[in-house]
């Protein structure tokens, strides 16, 4: 009987299945999960004959056979991205909280530099189109404001982001794969 592989051996297997697992985000859970542990299990079979340093040079490029996953499961070229997807959406949210906030703190400070002991209420339309009307209520030069949410259109056009920086439409299915289908039901 061979010797089981050493803890270093281990260390080294559980390296690349994580490695292959964090290239196979766009996978399904359960087909990640499913590669995950066939690839562990064919590892430390492997490195139970021939070591594990030799199993892992054998079994070659993680990111090559991370591609090879996902050709197989979605074919080849072009996919969806929620990772793009929402990286590029919270840049986009934070970015533009970030530049309405500084423009709704820059009209406030603006009637206190006009008027340092102002009292009242005061509106601003905000960015028409991309931010509601701000409301800001004075007292002795203090101010605290409401208002300034994203408008729909707003959201809209986040939403549009969304669909073009993770190519989202390629999740649906295109007309020839459904008529194939379709046709291997009938048939079936």
């Amino acid at each position: 009987m061979a010797p089981s592989p050493s803890w270093v051996d281990r260390l080294r297997i559980e390296l690349v299945v994580w490695t292959l697992d964090q290239r196979l985000y766009d996978l399904p859970r359960s087909a990640r999960i499913a590669h995950r542990r066939e690839v562990r299990e064919n590892l430390l079979e492997a490195a139970h004959d021939i070591g594990g340093r030799e199993a892992i040079r054998r079994l070659g490029n993680s990111r090559q056979l991370a591609a090879e996953y996902r050709a197989a499961e979605f074919g080849d070229g072009p996919r969806h991205s929620w990772v793009a997807t929402g990286v590029a959406v919270a840049t986009a949210v934070l970015l533009m909280t970030s530049w309405l906030n500084e423009a709704i703190h820059a009209f406030g400070d603006g009637v206190r530099a006009g008027q340092p002991h102002a009292t009242g209420t005061f509106t601003w339309a905000g960015f028409r189109y991309v931010q509601s009307g701000v409301t800001y209520a004075f007292t002795d030069g203090q101010w605290t404001s409401t208002g300034g949410a994203f408008t729909p259109l707003t959201w809209i056009l986040l939403a549009a982001l969304a669909v073009a920086s993770g190519r989202l439409w390629r999740l649906l299915p295109s007309r020839g794969q459904g008529a194939s289908r379709e046709a291997a039901s009938q048939r079936g």
